[in-house]
């Protein structure tokens, strides 16, 4: 009998099965025996009086994430966010080596060794928190929310992602109950970018948090994975039903929309405003130097020449302003009979919002600042004042600034990159008897004009206007009265507050934003685990 000549490929697949067998550390189950309500199967996803008071295992790429998983895009953000782009573009080159010449385990491995080593553990813990949710969100499939916001307990499997990155997004905006996924080495408060354990939780490993409920410790569960995936096998050995969904199925699955999400999405931090895939990262490297000239130049047009030269120069560089409703400029009359400046309160977007006031007005102004950098302040092109956060010492100061001319305040004291609004200090509504409340809204299509991080606030306004076509909508809108009622029974500090939220409401009826009573303390609280303050400020 002639014989068949060898399959060089099949034999490279097979050697190549048999390594990841003995060294990577797989784990082969017997498939399953038990009732698996869909295993291999088209997707059948359970109803929810099924799940009603179970313990559910969910692998969180299959069931939660609509697209069929890369994670690349979410790597690349630790890279840079936590990093910088000098990492982040080091994964981009490699990134076509690992993914030919590496298998799937592997290729996570290697990621996790570029985009980890050397970065400090508490600087990926708060990515993990107040970077990568909002990506994880936009990714988000509706058919999946609704499966695991029924059960009585739900435990998210992650086969791909270290915890530290899909933890913050579970727990803070699922609501997840426990998270188990591979854990990164740390020393010394440092990651040295090797994974201990592919699949390692706070209680143990996935086998043993499930040997658990299998031997009655436990209520036992419902598992939900993927078609083909080592999670379904581990669930269908363990779990008492297994519900298995495939790529095709998926297809049809729907996005999360923002109004539904399970907690809103009000703050969020990072500089990216894009999904960084393969071909969307070498995209933004090849524009970056020419945006690094381009916020050159468009800032030395605002800083050097005037707005009627520097507001079409800027556009004609992409950098598009929209101007509604133009304000009347005539100077208020104070009860002593002197006149004053104008008062303008607008939401706050970034930085450049009182420079974007002025442009608008075509005329100078004076912005009052907490915690701008010395050199925001050098290069500004108005004039700036900084207050103290002592409420009698700012009134004082404010009055002073008001009386020499037009003054913009942002009354909710940080920047907000979602449509909301937060709380107004109250402080403006003393000032003067009415304000020109001025709605602004800004739209950019790469970077992030703002952050959280007090070394890299100074290049906020360069970001913004690194992008292509950054834009700013400025829309003055009528005067608000903020004078006490003639019969004075409203007088005080409260009617301050009450003519702060009446200004409040103006602006987010015509911004079409949702009003919080989230303050710039809550928002340093979530994204950065402080209060906001800087060396050197009294608390408010």
């Amino acid at each position: 009998m002639a014989q068949k000549p060898w399959d060089f490929p099949k034999a490279i697949l097979s050697f190549r099965r048999f390594l990841r067998r003995r060294f990577l550390g797989g784990r082969h189950h017997r498939r399953p025996t038990s009732s698996s309500t869909a295993t291999g199967a088209s997707a059948t996803i359970p109803p929810a009086d099924k799940l009603h008071d179970q313990t559910v295992m969910v692998e969180l790429e299959s069931w939660l994430l609509r697209s069929p998983m890369s994670a690349f895009p979410y790597f690349m953000i630790v890279a840079i966010e936590a990093g910088s782009f000098l990492r982040g573009l080091l994964l981009l080159l490699i990134y076509p080596l690992i993914w030919l010449l590496l298998g799937h385990d592997m290729r996570l491995k290697a990621m996790v060794t570029v985009c980890f080593l050397g970065l400090r553990e508490k600087e990926v813990v708060r990515i993990g928190k107040a970077v990568l949710p909002k990506f994880f969100l936009e990714e988000m499939a509706m058919e999946g929310l609704e499966v695991v916001s029924n059960p009585k307990r739900v435990v998210v499997v992650s086969s791909v992602f270290p915890r530290v990155m899909v933890e913050g997004f579970l727990k803070e905006y699922i609501g997840v109950n426990a998270v188990i996924g591979r854990e990164v080495m740390v020393v010394a408060g440092r990651y040295v970018g090797l994974v201990v354990d592919d699949m390692e939780t706070e209680g143990g490993s996935v086998e043993e948090v499930m040997e658990e409920m299998k031997s009655g410790k436990g209520d036992g569960a419902v598992g939900l994975a993927g078609v083909g995936s080592k999670m379904n096998h581990l669930f269908s050995r363990y779990c008492k039903e297994t519900y298995a969904v495939c790529d095709a199925d998926k297809k049809e699955w729907q996005p999360v929309p923002r109004e539904k999400y399970p907690k809103p999405l009000i703050f969020h931090d990072g500089r990216l405003a894009f999904k960084l895939t393969p071909c969307a990262a070498v995209a933004m490297y090849t524009y970056l130097p020419w945006g690094i000239f381009l916020a050159v130049f468009r800032s030395l047009a605002f800083g050097l020449l005037p707005y009627r030269v520097s507001v079409p120069l800027a556009a004609f560089t992409g950098m598009r302003s929209r101007l509604i409703a133009g304000p009347s400029t005539d100077a208020t009359l104070q009860s002593n009979g002197t006149t004053a400046g104008r008062l303008y309160v607008c939401n706050h977007r970034t930085l450049l919002d009182p420079i974007t006031v002025a442009a608008g007005l075509n005329k100078p102004v004076t912005a009052v600042t907490y915690s701008v950098s010395s050199v925001s302040e050098l290069i500004a092109p108005i004039r700036t004042a900084r207050l103290t956060r002592d409420r009698d010492e700012d009134r004082r100061r404010m009055e002073a600034l008001l009386a020499r001319g037009d003054l913009v305040v942002c009354p909710e004291g940080t920047t907000c990159r979602e449509p909301y609004l937060l709380r107004f200090s109250p402080l403006f509504a003393e000032l003067t008897g009415e304000v020109t409340p001025v709605a602004l809204e800004t739209r950019v299509d790469m970077f992030y004009g703002t952050s959280t991080k007090p070394a890299a606030k100074w290049l906020d306004p360069f970001y913004f206007m690194i992008n292509s076509r950054p834009e700013y909508r400025v829309e003055f809108l009528e005067r608000v009265s903020t004078a006490p009622p003639v019969d004075g029974q409203e007088g005080g500090h409260g009617h301050s507050i009450n003519a702060a939220n009446r200004v409040q409401r103006v602006l987010g009826e015509a911004l079409a934003f949702e009003l919080t009573e989230q303050t710039r303390k809550d928002k340093y609280k979530m994204l950065a685990g402080n209060e906001g303050i800087v060396k050197g400020e009294a608390k408010k």
